[in-house]
């Protein structure tokens, strides 16, 4: 029997042709499914071209939940989110999505038509893989979460980045989300960056505003 972590992909083709791709990654303990019924609540045009594309992470143990075997992107050892990070994980992370893309460019969407979506771990991961793919893509969005690895970053300095973060998350503290952005802006980043009176979650004036930004960078 085929291993959870070989599970393909959840893909959710356009009514047209398609002519872009958004790969949205979930959050700790998730799976692709977690993302799926955000898509039709983004209102997008009867005749638009987006493809869907909904990973699910490896199963691997996670440190601060006792070492338990879950969907994880990487480890995450310590509430020290900025200090005490698990880069080798991440990078690895990363280039499945780096495979992902290139899965889309070989279907015949260009980079500058992919963008990449996440929430909590998936966010990171859709931040650091977006800013350090060799193509610049057409955005990330960045849903409650943070950038330890910023330093590194200095490719794709036009990319259009959306960070969003609830006002009283008690995961992933705002106070840790909002110094990711100012040392991303630092780096010369430009961000769209929405707050909203919710924990680690998603409400409907995020999706709202998200929609609207996706409607935006895609132009649809």
């Amino acid at each position: 029997m085929q291993e959870p972590q070989d599970d393909l992909p959840i893909v959710i083709e356009p009514p047209q042709l398609a002519d872009s791709a958004v790969i949205w990654l979930h959050g700790l303990g998730a799976d692709g499914n977690d993302f799926v019924g955000i898509v039709p609540e983004l209102g997008l045009p009867e005749s638009h071209g987006v493809r869907f594309v909904f990973p699910h992470a490896k199963h691997q143990e996670v440190t601060i939940n006792g070492g338990m075997s879950m969907r994880a992107w990487y480890d995450i050892r310590s509430l020290d989110f900025m200090g005490d990070v698990d880069a080798a994980g991440i990078r690895v992370a990363c280039y499945q999505v780096y495979d992902l893309i290139k899965q889309q460019i070989a279907c015949g969407i260009p980079a500058d038509r992919i963008l990449l979506a996440g929430f909590s771990q998936g966010g990171l991961i859709a931040l650091h893989a977006a800013l350090s793919y060799e193509q610049e893509l057409a955005g990330v969005l960045a849903m409650s979460t943070y950038c330890p690895m910023y330093e590194q970053f200095y490719m794709h300095r036009g990319i259009p980045i959306m960070m969003v973060h609830g006002l009283s998350d008690p995961v992933i503290p705002l106070e840790v989300a909002e110094h990711s952005r100012q040392m991303l802006l630092k780096k010369g980043y430009q961000i769209e960056w929405h707050t909203y009176p919710m924990q680690h979650q998603v409400c409907a004036d995020e999706i709202a505003d998200i929609a609207a930004w996706l409607k935006q960078v895609l132009k649809l």
